[in-house]
């Protein structure tokens, strides 16, 4: 039987590794040609309602790339419909919500999440994978109370979170009752995903990088609290992640996480010389996957010193790989992180 390799829940915790954990955010889907196939017969949605298919795109990654975990194939808005948000995911768009929530009501009318009801398919697709298939952890995920409430106020994916924001320092009651009903629903999700057998745990504020630190302070900071604490009883390892929310990285060090996700804007140096002294995520820029190799190699090498530098280190991207990037690319990455790491570690 294979070993498992545990290498990533190590670093996440802190403890010793041999060398850098690797996964790619979006490692499953849209660069791989296998991938694209399926896309030809199915949508998302019907890949994510089929557990056998989901697993294999979800396993692809770690066959193709050697990488150190797997993410589960899903969408960020997949336990929505479960609460009552009529979401649609359009091809080039992304969500789309028809019903918006606009008023206090809105937020009343949502019902309650039940996994056995709403997701059985989510769960039904990790047990398969960490029951029979993966001998690296499954990251299970879910989008922060802040980037879901952007969909369903907005309507859709937005460029300014316009409507979003000034909803939030306007309407104070209704946007608290709408995070109160998401951190339910998140931890009622993520718990879910936990007992099927997810080993870590990341959750996608992807879009919070639109705020200040002060209203996230007032806006988002409790509701996140609220939920990692939660979580914390799961006793797997928690990451948080945005992206272009550099100046949010010292609050979410704060907030009782055991990874903090960076993107591409504030190097892992940095960090620690801001005072971050958990584990770090990341957080190659996700472009620079096109350029020549040699490129690629210099500035993941400096990821990786940083890393080891800092001590505990997930490498990653800065965002997700996008459809562009070559396969063979992402092997030879993952297998310099390896070595690399591993001589720099002895």
């Amino acid at each position: 039987m294979t070993t498992f390799n545990d290498t990533l829940l190590r670093a996440a915790r802190g403890e010793k590794i041999d060398h850098t954990p690797v996964w790619y955010m979006r490692q499953a889907g849209r660069s791989q040609p296998e991938y694209r196939k399926i896309k030809e017969k199915y949508s998302l949605e019907e890949i994510t309602h089929q557990p056998e298919l989901c697993a294999y795109v979800t396993k692809l990654p770690v066959d193709q790339y050697n990488v150190d975990a797997a993410i589960l194939y899903k969408d960020i808005v997949t336990p929505l419909p479960g609460i009552g948000v009529d979401v649609k995911i359009k091809a080039g768009v992304g969500p789309v919500i028809s019903n918006p929530i606009r008023t206090v009501q809105d937020v009343h009318n949502l019902g309650d999440f039940s996994p056995e009801d709403h997701i059985p398919f989510v769960t039904d697709t990790i047990k398969l994978l960490t029951e029979e298939q993966l001998n690296v952890p499954l990251i299970g995920f879910a989008g922060a109370p802040f980037t879901l409430a952007s969909y369903m106020i907005e309507g859709g994916p937005s460029r300014s979170y316009n409507l979003t924001k000034s909803f939030m320092v306007s309407e104070p009651e209704t946007w608290f009752a709408l995070m109160d009903k998401l951190a339910e629903t998140t931890i009622t999700y993520i718990e879910a995903q936990v007992n099927a057998g997810a080993k870590a745990i990341q959750i996608f504020d992807s879009w919070v990088g639109a705020l200040n630190v002060a209203d996230y302070r007032i806006f988002i900071k409790p509701v996140m609290t609220r939920i990692f604490s939660e979580l914390r009883k799961l006793n797997v390892p928690l990451i948080t992640f945005g992206v272009g929310a550099s100046h949010l990285a010292n609050e979410w060090h704060d907030l009782p996480v055991d990874v903090v996700g960076l993107d591409w804007r504030l190097s892992i140096k940095e960090a620690g010389e801001r005072g971050l002294t958990k584990p770090l995520q990341g957080n190659l820029d996700p472009s620079l996957l096109l350029a020549d190799w040699h490129i690629i190699e210099e500035r993941a090498k400096e990821i990786i010193e940083q890393g080891v530098e800092h001590g505990s280190h997930i490498f990653n991207l800065g965002h997700g790989v996008f459809p562009e990037v070559q396969p063979a690319t992402l092997k030879k990455l993952t297998e310099l992180i390896h070595e690399y790491s591993a001589q720099l570690r002895k």
